[in-house]
């Protein structure tokens, strides 16, 4: 089972076996842009020739665009010129773009369809050569796809690849601190995608959808280089607002979404039934036709693989998913190091991320994080041999969570070891400076934000010992107010759906407090949690702040 050790040789394998099977459609409405596997080789093999012609080996290219074919041919293009791909995010803000391409040595930027050109254009150096990709205007491009295929065309590249090459630079989204460049090679992709498929299994005819982010790994290991692996095609969303079409046009085998993903299926899935009331009634009116009813909706009806990662599960979703005929698998990797903990249909648990895949070795530290040791791993961060040695120690990848294992080995994620973490929108927040301006108001003393793999952040708080005797419609007053003033000045995913709040002060002798004074958030967490989570649903449902006294 995927047998060979670099990405080009699965692409040679699949055009030279089946040439004129479709591998890559871009869907436009109902009809498609097609590439086989032999067009697709041909153009990635035109353009890595092209660019091994202009470029030193091991050069730096940016690649910006959305989802869509080329974005592929492009990632597999440098590769095989033996330059490095470097993925950029549309969302991407300049600020960032700018230190991506100066701390890379950026030579060339691959522009597609991206809203956030005009601002990236603004940052990069003159001497950055900007190269338009096919179906977008780029008024300051200096070369096109096309005119690379034609210099390359009928050619290969002279580059042979091995299996511990650098093909690519993923820069992670933490948001303390600058991003890290984190290395990838052939290993760090195709040993996670036989780990996990050999762990999973494989279908017997794989159909895949993209349209989340292929600068972010997950997407692009689970499901570019996963493709390419298995020989199986992929469908191209035309964009977010066409998800629902798309999926029911497509009918994929194999489907992964972040848990907010799922949370927004559900809420679509409710609303067609007229609501919760409306759609309890008829699932148990018939719990069989109400299931097959779903999963044709959603253009599910052939999947057998339903993936969720990137940010916690929420139990209750997991059960509602349940409850519909989908048993949702979640997943753990990272950037560093994927396929790591599994939970496959048969063995989950409710709240456990499942257990680590075979070939994989897990140990916990005295701190509580989970470190591993495993085959495909990233070999650091580029230029960063500080960071790289905090990441490895004695062979060990120190994943930076928090994780506790029960007697039967399954694995649960309590919290970071650093203090970010991510909501259901698998998007990091730094709670840290949220809870600084939390702290002016007045009225409370001690707060703690949490929000792992929640809807909406919450912010718990003690009110502050000189201020207890104020009425509670007055607290709540400036608490609202304070929330209010600080979500306008953050993401919206780190934003506050509200507050609890509470009289007893956190201390070490009830255990909130190191002995250093410092809050414990996973004993916060293990409190108020629940709670918490609670309020972000119904503060996201009813669209309004909640607040709450403990």
């Amino acid at each position: 089972m995927l047998e060979h050790d670099t990405l080009m040789a699965y692409l040679d394998q699949w055009a030279a076996e089946k040439p004129d099977e479709i591998w890559l459609r871009d869907l436009k409405g109902e009809v498609s842009d097609d590439y086989t596997w032999s067009e697709s080789r041909r153009q990635i093999h035109a353009v890595a020739s092209a660019l091994e012609a202009r470029y030193a080996r091991d050069t730096k290219i940016l690649l910006l665009s959305h989802n869509r074919a080329h974005w592929f041919f492009a990632d597999l293009s440098i590769m095989a010129s033996g330059n490095v791909s470097v993925g950029l995010f549309t969302t991407l803000n300049a600020d960032v773009a700018q230190y991506i391409a100066e701390f890379s040595e950026a030579k060339a930027i691959l522009v597609g369809n991206a809203e956030n050109w005009p601002k990236v254009r603004e940052v990069l150096s003159a001497d950055v050569d900007i190269i338009s990709l096919p179906g977008v205007d780029v008024p300051e491009a200096s070369l096109t796809w096309d005119q690379l295929v034609a210099e390359g065309d009928g050619q290969s590249p002279s580059f042979v690849p091995k299996h511990d090459d650098m093909i690519a630079l993923i820069f992670t989204s933490g948001t303390t601190g600058r991003p890290k460049g984190v290395i990838q090679t052939h290993d760090s992709n195709i040993i996670p995608i036989r780990r996990g498929s050999e762990f999973l299994g494989i279908e017997a005819e794989p159909s895949y959808f993209s349209y989340l982010p292929l600068s972010h790994l997950a997407e692009r290991q689970v499901i570019e280089f996963t493709a390419l692996c298995r020989g199986a095609p992929v469908n191209f969303n035309e964009g977010l607002e066409f998800l629902g079409r798309d999926m029911q046009r497509t009918r994929p085998t194999f489907f992964f979404g972040a848990p907010r993903v799922w949370e927004q299926l559900q809420q679509a899935v409710i609303a067609k039934f007229g609501g919760r009331e409306a759609f309890d009634a008829a699932q148990a009116a018939d719990p069989e036709k109400m299931s097959a009813t779903v999963k044709a909706a959603l253009g599910l009806d052939r999947c057998e693989f339903h993936l969720t990662g990137s940010a916690p599960l929420p139990a209750p979703l997991m059960e509602w998913w349940d409850s519909v005929g989908i048993a949702l698998m979640e997943g753990f990797g990272q950037t560093e190091a994927m396929s790591l903990i599994i939970s496959r249909d048969g063995q989950r648990r409710l709240g456990s991320l499942g257990k680590a895949v075979p070939g994989v070795d897990i140990k916990i530290t005295d701190e509580g994080e989970l470190a591993i040791k495993a085959d495909g791993c990233t070999p650091g961060y580029y230029k960063q041999p500080d960071k790289t040695a905090e990441l490895i120690q004695d062979g060990w990848l120190h994943t930076g969570d928090r994780f506790k294992q029960d007697e039967d080995g399954f694995l649960y994620l309590t919290g970071r070891i650093k203090e970010y973490f991510k909501t259901i929108q698998g998007k990091f927040v730094a709670p840290t400076p949220i809870e600084a301006q939390f702290a002016d108001n007045k009225y409370v003393e001690q707060q703690c934000l949490l929000g792992l793999g929640m809807t909406k952040t919450v912010m718990v708080a003690v009110v502050s010992e000189t201020m207890r005797d104020a009425p509670k419609t007055e607290i709540e007053a400036s608490v609202l107010a304070t929330i209010e003033t600080i979500n306008e000045g953050v993401d919206k995913h780190a934003r506050m759906g509200g507050a609890i709040l509470s009289y007893e002060p956190w201390s070490i002798e009830n255990g909130v407090l190191t002995p250093t004074l410092k809050i414990k958030r996973d004993q916060v967490s293990e409190r108020f949690g629940t709670r918490a989570a609670e309020l972000a649903v119904a503060s996201a449902e009813s669209k309004a702040l909640i607040m709450e006294w403990d």
